[in-house]
């Protein structure tokens, strides 16, 4: 038997925020964000009014980290204990959202450790004392509608993607106005990351018949939209919000693969953003998982209309279409080329390649992989060359 979960509600378009104002029946409601961003754009006072016009009581939590740490995570928690709120509200990146997920099940479990839950699909059952609503301000993460948050241990430098379906939002809000203020270099980082999610979304192991037309559709909608919308086109900047949430529907259900387990490895330690990890990783990714799912890439190759007559040359058409894409964002090809250097590589290349073997996104990666090829897969990245094995 498989699942395919969803948050029950999604409200999207200009000015959606103000849907809020009819969330009726709760008496209180936190508000957890990052930077100044939100704040700035109007978009958490608009939050917080339509919040109270609802009826209820607000708090704000703000200053939520990039990669967000597990002492934020219990902050956040403790901040919840006392207020009581029975609304979580996450608005920003997906870093708060993320972080918002993990601060609910230690406020509804306040005897948990992060131990307890960090495996996957280990988590207690919540709505006891609150329900959840996701409002991104991005377009690459699509956490709000997504089972995962990604937490990191700083003592470590490992990310942990906690997975479970208990922390996938009850309602996510997809304000098309959010996001025409993000910046370039992070427009191109999280649309890369909504491509992989697709991309890795189709071929992984558990994918369906129920997430492959949503992997298809994102594909499609990001190849129209991304470099428009790192631009500044506006509608194009629409059209990516609604295509990576359509990215995070699909993974989400049909998991991913060993370009996010990398990514989470080498983010945390090279201090490299999670959306350039997967677009550097991503070319060799999909060569290394060719040899057993050629037939895949090349359906989404046909997708994007790309040039072969073969399986195989329609998967190296996939593989220039990223490329390319990752020339026309400004981000360069490999890891060297994005500051990593070869001692660095040498230094840490074994913890990396460990980690990543065990990272959840593995187990669903359509070709087995042990930690000698996940050094190979990884040294080809670094370097920018094919993966042939």
């Amino acid at each position: 038997m498989a699942r395919f979960t969803l948050p029950r509600d999604i409200y999207y378009g200009s000015g959606a925020i103000s849907e809020l104002k009819n969330l009726k029946g709760h008496k209180k409601a936190i508000v957890v964000t990052g930077g100044h961003s939100m704040k700035r754009g109007g978009f958490l006072q608009k939050t917080e009014d339509a919040l109270k016009e609802a009826g209820m009581e607000v708090m704000l939590f703000e200053g939520v980290e990039p990669d967000p740490s597990i002492e934020t995570v219990f902050r956040g928690a403790k901040a919840m204990q006392e207020f009581e709120p029975d609304v979580i509200v996450a608005i920003g990146g997906g870093s708060p959202i993320d972080a918002a997920k993990a601060m609910w099940v230690f406020y509804e479990y306040p005897d948990k450790t992060f131990d307890d839950i960090k495996d996957p699909f280990s988590m207690p059952q919540l709505r006891k004392k609150a329900i959840f609503v996701a409002i991104p301000s991005t377009s690459g993460t699509a956490t709000e509608v997504t089972a995962f948050s990604v937490i990191t241990d700083y003592s470590t430098n490992i990310k942990y993607p906690l997975a479970d379906f208990e922390i996938t939002p009850d309602i996510a809000i997809l304000d098309t106005d959010i996001p025409q203020s993000m910046p370039q270099t992070l427009t191109a980082d999280t649309g890369m990351d909504a491509l992989t999610h697709a991309i890795e979304a189709y071929v992984a192991t558990a994918r369906s018949g129920f997430s492959d037309p949503l992997a298809l559709q994102a594909i499609s909608d990001i190849s129209d939209s991304l470099v428009a919308s790192y631009h500044g086109d506006k509608d194009a900047r629409a059209k990516m919000h609604i295509a990576q949430c359509l990215a995070g529907m699909a993974f989400s259900n049909a998991l991913l693969g060993i370009a996010h387990s990398l990514a989470h490895k080498t983010g945390a330690m090279f201090h490299i953003a999670h959306g350039r990890c997967n677009a550097i990783l991503l070319p060799a990714v999909i060569q290394y998982n060719a040899k057993v799912c050629v037939d895949r890439y090349a359906d989404i190759a046909r997708t994007l209309g790309l040039a072969g007559s073969t399986n195989q040359q329609l998967c190296n058409s996939l593989v220039e279409f990223v490329r390319d894409m990752n020339k026309k964002l400004d981000i360069k090809q490999s890891y060297r080329e994005n500051g990593v250097t070869e001692e660095q590589l040498a230094e840490h290349i074994d913890t990396i390649a460990v980690n990543a073997v065990a990272d959840p996104c593995t187990a669903s990666n359509p070709r087995p992989i042990d930690v000698e090829n996940m050094k190979k897969v990884l040294t080809c990245a670094f370097n920018g060359e094919d993966v042939t094995f």
